[in-house]
């Protein structure tokens, strides 16, 4: 019998080690020993096995030391109980993981016929249950929090490819269910009664995955190149760290002027090529370029100097109230003497970030946290984040939004040659937060085998290949400008296609595992005993 508190210490481990498999630390191959680790310490041992109330407490202590160690960024500038706040709310989920997986667990390893064909079985219960908890964090309450999920830790891994065969929920399952096998085998061999074959049958696990990676390899190598584009990526810097940046606006825009009319004169002295077009983060301009005619002009001069448009990353207002739209246009002033002037497209962020971008249950917080008072009044977009410049169908993920699948897949799968993430994360210092952004985008990339382009107002900004490999990168916190030549024509694979129904799939497997785990254990001979 392992002690509770024995019990608690693994899964905190395995939170940690979960944690190493996220940039600053990036050991994609800690998620395997990290779930297997969690699977063990939810596992009946030599005697009672843990109850449902048990796994939810492990499970929350593995959400709380993995979220506090994968986010303290989240309480940099505005005090560390938010980053306490947000791991507490999200390891609920985890907790909810522990007491539905403890009843698979106890169903996969009781004693009966066919052992190796049920703990096959609890392995993909288990993930699937995995899969559930992931779906539903991502996606509820506020629009859901899709930091940490399994998939966005394996950039560097070898099971990466399984992302354009099934998205992040296929390559988070196969994480999911090889780390359980590995769990589940630890177990079976550990248990003298137990057959050597019941452990044998748990290669069916990482067999298959190994099957599938070689699938999804050859997938994404099957398109043919299509035409290239030259594009410039601007890092313009801000002129300090800390949540009031902003407040040197028109610092943030004349930097982002000033880099890009650098790579003007720098293509009039024949030094560089010109490209087709100018990409700026996330608020490189706060200061409306539609309402203010000088920013508005300045922007006009470079593009008609540049021959190229710019997208320009900005706050608009709605209305005459606090309520705006983060946005994301497309200036080309070549336009501008045309009756739409120089915005000839437009991305407004759709999915906007509860307690940042826009504040839940406003009045009552307000009145308790004055910091509260800092969340901005963003209103969401309608868009599909689908936009054209220069002839070229470009995705706009604007920050956070990468973190979503359907707002990375739903611009490919329209037609979009290339996926754009302007982002500002200045507000987040010289955190990890950039690099785990970074790692999202190069598994969104391999998901629908495209070139992703980050153009970030202090950094990370990087120029992806559809292979996920960083074809050029940025310091961070200084001024720079990325020029590249990307592919055209390739984007879009099997997970773009499928859309979400790898998710439907995982979480039905999961729902199916926990009903079939719930019918056995009301099968069990009353004599079996559980921790209290």
């Amino acid at each position: 019998m392992i002690p509770v508190l024995l019990r608690a210490v693994g899964a905190a481990a395995a939170g940690a080690l979960l944690a190493a498999s996220f940039p600053p630390v990036g050991l994609w191959w800690a998620a395997l020993p990290a779930i297997a680790l969690l699977v063990v310490v939810l596992s009946p041992s030599r005697g009672p096995a843990p109850r449902a109330r048990t796994g939810a407490l492990l499970g929350l202590v593995a959400g709380m030391v993995f979220f506090l160690l994968l986010v303290p960024w989240v309480g940099l500038y505005v005090g560390a109980y938010a980053a306490w706040a947000l791991a507490l709310v999200e390891a609920l989920y985890l907790a909810a993981f522990g007491a539905g997986a403890v009843v698979i667990l106890r169903a996969g390893l009781a004693p009966g016929r066919r052992p190796g064909l049920r703990a096959v079985g609890a392995a993909l219960g288990v993930a699937g249950w995995w899969s559930v908890w992931e779906w539903v964090r991502s996606s509820w309450p506020w629009g859901g929090f899709p930091w940490g999920r399994l998939a966005f830790g394996q950039a560097d891994g070898p099971l990466l490819p399984l992302a354009a065969l099934g998205g992040t929920p296929l390559l988070g399952f196969a994480v999911a269910a090889t780390g359980t096998a590995i769990g589940l085998t630890v177990l079976l061999v550990a248990r003298r009664r137990q057959p050597l074959r019941a452990a044998t049958g748990l290669l069916a696990v990482p067999l298959v995955t190994v099957g599938l990676v070689a699938v999804a390899a050859v997938d994404t190598t099957t398109g043919s190149p299509g035409e290239t584009a030259d594009v410039a990526v601007i890092q313009g810097n801000v002129p300090r760290l800390g949540l009031d940046f902003n407040a040197q606006r028109r610092a943030v825009l004349e930097n982002h002027l000033r880099v890009t009319s650098e790579l003007a004169d720098d293509i009039e002295a024949g030094t560089a090529a010109r490209p087709d077009l100018v990409l700026w983060p996330e608020n490189a301009s706060d200061i409306s370029p539609l309402a203010d005619r000088l920013a508005g002009a300045q922007i006009t001069s470079l593009s008609r100097r540049l021959d190229a448009p710019i997208l320009v990353g900005t706050v608009l207002p709605v209305g005459d109230g606090p309520e705006a739209t983060n946005s994301y246009l497309v200036w080309d002033g070549r336009s501008s003497d045309s009756a739409a002037g120089p915005v000839v497209d437009r991305h407004d962020k759709k999915y906007i970030q509860p307690f940042g971008e826009w504040l839940p249950l406003r009045a009552p917080l307000e009145a308790l946290f004055p910091i509260a008072r800092t969340a901005g009044h963003f209103v969401p977009g309608d868009g599909t984040g689908l936009i054209t410049a220069a002839g070229i169908d470009l995705g706009v993920a604007i920050c956070f939004e990468i973190a979503f699948d359907a707002a990375a897949r739903e611009p490919i799968a329209r037609g979009a040659q290339i996926l754009t993430v302007p982002t500002n994360n200045a507000t987040f210092g010289r955190s990890p937060m950039t690099y785990q952004q970074l790692a999202m985008s190069r598994v969104r990339a391999v998901e629908h085998h495209v070139p992703v382009l980050i153009a970030a107002t202090s950094g990370v900004s990087a120029v992806i290949g559809p292979d996920g490999e960083v074809r050029q990168e940025t310091g961070i916190f200084e001024p720079a400008t990325l020029a590249a030549q990307v592919e055209l024509g390739t984007a879009g694979t099997m997970a773009t296609r499928l859309g979400g129904i790898p998710q439907m799939v995982s979480c039905l497997i999961g729902l199916v595992g926990l009903g079939w785990a719930l019918i056995r254990t009301r099968q069990r001979p009353a004599t079996e005993h559980e921790e209290t």
